[in-house]
């Protein structure tokens, strides 16, 4: 997750909405698989790992084409109106109204390579029951653990990498510097110290939660999301919930929601939709207000996020598109 506040006043995204519209989807790209024609510069990309570790070599030329690029399902990049209602808060921003832009994205097909990898190696290493063959690990003490640990890591930096290329060409794109960035990894694997001893800790659908630690829990394509301080809850491992939660699968999604069902929500809302599909229906998720209620002792609020111009994986956007450099599927 990745949000980036401006000081721009929300009315302008219901003033210029085809303009917000037009910049979103020139600057963005979304699908499994997908790859821009161009290639951008970044460090991430020159990091020794892809060296170092043979499996990974391979792995590099497909990650520079797709930094700066989203997946599909839940992945998301939309501007919307933050509301700060917290004076103490870290960003250091006062209480009022501003423009924002939040990512929901991952590590792509390099970081979805590199998990595969690494569990059939952990399964093949160790054999466990049929049902519980997916819990397989491999130890830190291992060649192959290592390897997974600093190629998962160079992963993770790599998504960062992703968000941070899809916040500086849209600001660009409108002429902004933002104000404040908040960024949160999730589905992730840490070094902590807990008790007195060192762990690993696995937030999987879980957004870190320390003490003061600054965080972004999403609702829907229409429910506020939330941006959260940590209160460092050891009970709850210093987390709490990544999002809302699906309460429909995606196959029980796509059987009862229609399409004139989720048209409605998003006027009823004011929210514009670029691709999305029945499977990511704000019907389809819980209620974010009511897991925020929840999580009280896990985190203090200090802002919402509202959504009004959603881009995610689905229609055909050439329409919109003003750069030449797009993309070419894989």
């Amino acid at each position: 997750m990745c949000l980036s506040i401006f000081a721009i006043d929300p009315e302008e995204l219901k003033k210029r909405e085809a303009y917000f519209q037009r910049e979103l989807v020139a600057h963005t790209l979304f699908g499994a698989g997908r790859e821009f024609s161009d290639s951008r510069d970044h460090e991430v990309i020159d990091r020794k790992e892809f060296s170092e570790i043979a499996f990974l070599n391979g792995l590099q030329h497909k990650a520079l084409k797709q930094l700066g690029s989203s997946g599909s399902g839940n992945h998301f990049v939309e501007f919307g109106k933050v509301e700060i209602s917290d004076a103490d808060n870290p960003m250091n921003l006062p209480v009022g109204n501003y423009v924002g832009l939040l990512s929901h994205s991952g590590s792509r097909g390099m970081g979805a390579t590199i998990a595969n990898h690494y569990t059939q190696i952990a399964m093949q290493k160790m054999v466990l029951p049929k049902e519980a063959k997916h819990l397989a690990w491999l130890g830190l003490d291992t060649e192959e653990g290592m390897e997974y640990w600093l190629a998962m890591n160079l992963a993770g930096d790599y998504a960062s990498a992703c968000h941070h290329t899809i916040h500086e060409k849209i600001a660009k794109a409108i002429g902004e510097q933002p104000l404040a960035m908040v960024e949160n990894h999730h589905n992730f694997a840490w070094k902590e110290m807990w008790e007195g001893k060192e762990v690993i800790v696995h937030r999987k659908g879980a957004t870190p939660a320390g003490k003061d630690e600054l965080g972004i829990i999403p609702g829907s394509m229409t429910a506020p999301g939330f941006i959260v301080k940590g209160k460092g809850e050891t009970a709850s491992l210093n987390s709490a919930s990544h999002g809302a939660g699906r309460k429909m699968s995606r196959s029980k999604a796509l059987a009862n929601i229609t399409h004139e069902a989720l048209k409605k929500e998003l006027k009823e809302h004011g929210v514009k939709l670029i691709g999305g599909g029945l499977d990511e229906a704000p019907f389809a998720y819980k209620d974010i207000n009511e897991v925020m209620q929840s999580q009280t002792t896990l985190v203090d609020v200090l802002g919402k996020f509202y959504p009004a111009i959603v881009q995610m994986d689905g229609n055909d956007p050439k329409k919109f598109r003003k750069r030449k450099d797009e993309i070419v599927g894989e």
